[in-house]
């Protein structure tokens, strides 16, 4: 019998449903998989006030960038279950503490870290910078605070808490140095009973960190890295073509080994800046692989 045109309508607006139906739980699994970082208002932002927006048009060149977050979040990316092996890390894209490039050295970086076992959290930090504060005083306070909620919540999101390391790309390895050295500063006031647990990542993984040292002029290590004998262990991947920040990644490898931290560092010669894990003929592609080996070899990615 051929189709009747009622039957056909009815077809249709059957299967129209179902896929609002596979759209809206798509979307509701997303946003069950975000959490705010902050109960109440989030600290010293009070006066913040956003910048107009930008008349520049977006770059059309792959990257989905976040240009304003006032609201920070945590966006939870848990290994399969036959993988998990109770190891997480959290997340910090770069992008200069004025954007976020949330998918390429955010999302992306999670489902990689996913295949190895490990839980991800990508972190949505604020910004732009604020302008009356250092650069990193707004997004530390989201970064300690992201810590302590994945500390808080181990147990529900299958992670180990003597396992949690930060992993931060540009102004996210900054960041990453920074939760990496300033874990023992209180950064805000306390919020709630998540407050009361450590936000020392055990390890730190900064991929091109900027703004560790002068970018232009060879010297010191800024004044902000301060690297102790509890300075977790590190893995470091730059290149040689990326302004200084190759020789700035060897400053913080000599106060690492001089501190007696177990470190490793690549530098490649090329490969620039911004790639993160997308594939390219450089050899500095290949960072992914030796930083899986060198999870491996500190144990990170055995059983719990």
């Amino acid at each position: 019998m051929k189709p009747t045109l009622r039957h056909l309508t009815a077809l249709l607006t059957v299967t129209f449903l179902l896929t609002l139906t596979t759209v809206a739980a798509t979307a509701a699994t997303v946003a069950t998989n975000e959490f705010k970082l902050w109960p109440r208002e989030v600290p010293g932002d009070a006066t913040f006030k956003a910048p107009p927006p930008s008349k520049t048009p977006p770059r059309n060149d792959g990257t989905l960038r976040l240009t304003l977050v006032t609201d920070p979040t945590l966006t939870l990316f848990r290994a399969p279950t036959n993988l998990a092996n109770g190891t997480a890390v959290l997340i910090c894209p770069g992008g200069g503490y004025n954007i976020l490039a949330w998918d390429k050295e955010g999302t992306e970086v999670a489902e990689w870290l996913n295949t190895l076992g490990v839980t991800a959290a990508v972190l949505k930090y604020r910004v732009p910078r604020r302008p009356t504060d250092p650069q990193h005083t707004a997004p530390l306070q989201d970064a300690q605070r992201a810590l302590r909620l994945l500390r808080q919540h181990a147990a529900e999101w299958g992670i180990a808490p003597q396992r949690l390391g930060i992993l931060g790309f540009s102004a996210g390895g900054h960041l990453a140095v920074m939760a990496a050295t300033h874990w023992d500063q209180s950064t805000y006031p306390k919020q709630d009973a998540a407050d009361d647990l450590g936000c020392r990542p055990d390890f730190l993984i900064p991929i091109y960190p900027a703004y560790l040292g002068d970018e232009k002029t060879v010297g010191p290590l800024s004044p902000h890295v301060r690297v102790t004998k509890e300075t977790p262990p590190t893995f470091l991947a730059v290149t040689h073509d990326d302004s200084l920040r190759g020789v700035n990644a060897a400053l913080l490898y000599l106060e690492l080994k001089r501190a007696n931290i177990p470190a490793e560092l690549h530098i490649y010669t090329k490969g620039g800046h911004g790639y993160g894990l997308r594939p390219s003929a450089n050899p500095v592609s290949h960072w992914p692989q030796r930083c899986e080996e060198w999870l491996r070899a500190c144990g990170w990615l055995g059983a719990k």
